[in-house]
């Protein structure tokens, strides 16, 4: 499947800004389902300053600033993106059990093994907790293949959960998510990591894309998009196989990959300082458009 992004985030100020240095991180990454044909980042007013990393993860990181008074900062990221999806991937995952992955984790110290030992552990929005170990326990008992639970826990997550856009902002504690049932998309991948990690597994938070598509008869709204989020788990001899409890899907050629960390503070879309600005609003856009094949590139 073929996409065009455009991810547009505005910041206006009620007073100039003389100063700002941000980090970026709306590029889309080549992994082995998508292909990133074309990604770019264009600012306004022109920054005096750009530059392009690689984090601990892979992601692509633009920082930059701008040195001269400005009452708006537009940040647009655009992306051509071929995306593919594996149908036997849960059939894959399911050759070990849960118990088989967790044991390889914490004594083999192969390459593989040692790339995926930063998602064992506690990040700032994704601890572990008794209370998250219990509520993930439901979905592994002894010796349960590791796709078929880590597929059980995300449907449980859709189930259990209540889509809420008012209810958290990015402070709420995974143990308000947990008590009230309820979030998004960003607190249902938390939550999936989380759960992961107070079992012994090694989980990521993904951020990214779906592609959403309006009710039969109704056009496509441009724009009307969002980024989105999800987990994803580490199986051994396998890598890394993602899960949408939003959804209560497996990653699929809909889904766009941007980044992936620890969890949101390693994968923030667009974060950093600004000195004077008054006041300010921010407004964010993002569009996802099917490409015919063959009209991407």
């Amino acid at each position: 499947m073929n996409f065009r992004v455009k991810h547009a985030t505005q910041y206006t100020y009620s007073e100039p800004v003389s100063l700002c240095r941000n980090e970026a991180c709306l590029l889309i990454r080549e992994t082995p389902w998508q292909h990133c044909i074309s990604s770019e980042l264009q600012i306004d007013p022109a920054p005096s300053d750009l530059r392009q990393r690689l984090d601990p993860f892979g992601n692509r990181i633009n920082h930059f600033a701008i040195q001269h008074p400005h009452n708006k900062l537009v940040v647009t990221a655009l992306s051509e993106v071929s995306v593919c999806s594996n149908p036997n991937i849960l059939v894959s995952a399911n050759q070990f059990s849960w118990e088989t992955t967790k044991a390889r984790l914490h004594r083999e110290w192969s390459e593989e093994v040692f790339a995926a030992l930063p998602f064992l552990y506690d990040s700032p929005f994704a601890q572990r907790s008794p209370q998250l170990e219990a509520y993930a326990r439901t979905s592994f008992p002894p010796d349960r293949p590791l796709g078929e639970a880590t597929f059980d826990l995300m449907q449980r997550i859709y189930h259990e959960f209540k889509y809420d856009p008012g209810f958290s902002t990015i402070s709420t504690p995974l143990s308000k998510v947990l008590s009230e049932r309820r979030g998004v998309c960003q607190d249902f991948a938390h939550l999936g990591v989380a759960c992961l990690r107070s079992i012994g597994l090694a989980a990521r938070y993904v951020s990214g894309y779906i592609e959403t598509l309006p009710p039969a008869g109704q056009e496509r709204l441009v724009g009307a998009d969002a980024s989105h989020a999800w987990f994803s788990v580490y199986v051994a001899d396998l890598g890394w196989v993602d899960f949408d409890p939003t959804n209560n899907k497996l990653l699929s050629d809909q889904h766009i990959t941007v980044a992936w960390g620890r969890d949101f503070s390693d994968v923030s879309p667009l974060r950093g300082v600004a000195l004077g600005g008054g006041k300010h609003k921010v407004s964010v856009s993002v569009d996802v458009a099917r490409q015919p094949a063959g009209l991407v590139g």
